[in-house]
């Protein structure tokens, strides 16, 4: 006996999802840089033939995931890692005595090297391909908070070196936008405890042995790319991680 063939339906996607991933490729493409004005939702469903409310909706989704920011009277702007108000998105560290505006970041390192097994699978890049490797200090004040040793694909930062690192006073992640193009829009982290070893004990000034937090985290531009693996050694001392849930 034959069975019916099954016929699997494509997966819907609705207006405003699909008007969202234009905006997206329009992002992507370099339409619209980071800071720019991108056009008023009228022009917007004009272009794409729909109505302002489902640009609306896209656009509400788009901002709450930080793609898009929204400012009264004056339009809606792509977000830029230039703007200080997002310097503590990716960085989820907070201190009941030091104060986190005296942030400075100290790199320390900074070489090229070829793919390890983890490194490869991570960043999606094949084994043995070229990456940078950097080691930076995060200090507030006088006080070592965390300690980053970061993976960086190397066709992604050409020319990336300490000196550059040294020389520019932007974030990282401002550094990756300004100077390679590279936005970082989402970060998938995962937490564990471990105990300070001797590198990270001296950078930290605590004792070999004491209890740090473990932040990995996996970075990603557009279309899920995935940009920088990152291993922040977080002193627990002083400070410790905090997010907002809900």
């Amino acid at each position: 006996m034959n069975r019916p063939t099954t016929i699997h339906s494509p997966t819907f996607s609705p207006l405003y999802r699909q008007i969202r991933e234009l905006i997206t490729r329009s992002l992507e493409s370099g339409e619209w840089g980071p800071g720019n004005v991108i056009p008023s939702e009228s022009e917007l469903a004009d272009r794409f033939g729909v109505s302002q409310g489902t640009v609306r909706k896209a656009i509400d989704e788009m901002a709450a995931e930080n793609l898009l920011v929204r400012r009264q009277g004056k339009g809606t702007f792509v977000a830029t890692h230039n703007d200080p108000r997002s310097f503590f998105r990716f960085l989820r560290l907070a201190s009941d005595e030091a104060d986190l505006h005296t942030l400075k970041s100290i790199p320390l390192e900074c070489w090229r090297a070829k793919a390890g097994a983890d490194v490869a699978r991570t960043l999606a890049i094949e084994p043995a391909a070229p990456i940078i490797i950097v080691r930076r200090l995060l200090r507030f004040g006088n006080e070592p908070a965390v300690f980053d040793e970061i993976y960086l694909p190397g066709e992604l930062f050409p020319d990336l070196t300490l000196d550059v690192l040294k020389s520019d006073e932007l974030s990282l992640y401002s550094l990756f936008e300004s100077r390679y193009g590279v936005r970082i829009i989402r970060a998938d982290e995962r937490l564990r405890a471990v105990s300070a070893d001797r590198v990270s004990a001296e950078l930290l000034q605590v004792a070999e042995g004491s209890p740090l937090l473990l932040v990995e985290r996996v970075t990603f531009t557009y279309d899920n790319k995935p940009v920088e693996w990152r291993r922040g050694f977080y002193s627990t001392e002083n400070f410790y991680y905090h997010n907002e849930l809900g």
